[in-house]
């Protein structure tokens, strides 16, 4: 398949998504079908499932081996498994081949029904109660064609399943000139936020969190129009936006926009920190105004760039 939403313009707060469904036993013994759904952006293509080779050493029962794919070894993951469902095995189950973080991954599914356009206003951030029941792997909830469609965190499952894949700081560097530096990090994944808060913290930066990218223009404003009400600079109340792309609600790109034609706060300096940054993806940031893109798990770098654009726009900017 093709990544069509490649063709979708930047900031107007759209998204594609790939449809798949589960098919599943309830404890009851009743069959259903579960339906979830990712960004089009993060996959690769979907194919038959392929033969596996066993992996040794595997840290989770639901990686059920790799295969090879134009020359590539890909592991595959068995998301019913990983889920906690009981999954029936279908006929001709299907494999979406992921690629994000600059990490291939593949993840067994039952079949595909389609690709959606939405707008991530029409995705809802799930409650604490629908994430526990997935192992905490949903970002979000959505209501297409009668069925609910869980948004899975592919991130988490593939960082979870492999720790090198986190974030991390190197500690090596001395953050101490960052001190005082107040940076807002929109991101709706709980596990994010919080690990990047306190990588932030250790760099030297003065954290606020908010779990999507309408909380941050809210917070924005509010900031706006205190500072303008007290006849003070920006720099006084935040210093520097860091945002997640993909959240329910308003994304990064439609976030970065409105920054960026807001006449008080358009010298913001704007950072992407994304899975969603590649090449083939990277000219939607820049035709939104981010300053910089930053694919995770990268924080040093993240950490590093705030600086840089931090003492780079207050020294020029008037307000």
């Amino acid at each position: 398949m093709s990544q069509t939403n490649i063709l979708l313009e930047a900031g107007t707060n759209e998204l594609e998504i790939v449809e798949f469904y589960i098919d599943e036993v309830s404890p009851s013994g009743a069959a259903y079908q579960g339906y979830y759904g990712v960004n089009v952006a993060k996959v690769l293509e979907i194919i038959r499932k392929p033969k596996i080779t066993e992996m040794p050493e595997v840290n989770h029962p639901s990686v059920l081996g790799a295969f090879n794919q134009r020359s590539h070894i890909i592991p595959l993951v068995d998301l019913a498994m990983w889920l906690g469902k009981n999954r029936t095995e279908a006929d001709s189950p299907k494999v979406v081949v992921t690629e994000f973080n600059q990490v291939t991954t593949a993840f067994l599914v039952s079949g595909v029904t389609r690709i959606h356009r939405i707008s991530w206003e029409e995705v809802e951030q799930p409650n604490r109660y629908v994430s526990s029941l997935s192992n905490n792997s949903i970002t979000g909830v959505v209501k297409l064609e009668g069925r609910i469609v869980f948004i899975l965190d592919l991130e988490k499952i593939v960082a979870d399943l492999n720790p090198n894949l986190g974030l991390r700081l190197d500690e090596t560097i001395d953050w101490t000139s960052n001190q005082g530096y107040r940076a807002l990090v929109a991101d709706d994944s709980a596990l994010v936020r919080e690990m990047l808060k306190d990588l932030l913290q250790k760099a030297g930066f003065a954290v606020e969190t908010v779990v999507n990218g309408r909380m941050a223009w809210e917070r924005l404003e509010r900031i706006r129009d205190t500072a303008q009400s007290e006849g003070r600079a920006l720099w006084d109340y935040v210093n520097v936006l860091v945002s997640d792309i993909e959240m329910p609600s308003m994304d990064g790109h439609n976030l970065t926009v409105r920054v960026r034609q807001d006449p008080f706060l358009k010298n913001l300096p704007v950072i992407l920190f994304s899975s969603l940054i590649t090449d083939k993806l990277r000219h939607k940031g820049e035709s939104v105004g981010a300053d910089e893109q930053v694919s995770k798990p990268e924080v040093s770098r993240l950490a590093l760039r705030a600086r840089q654009l931090i003492e780079e726009r207050m020294g020029t900017a008037q307000g």
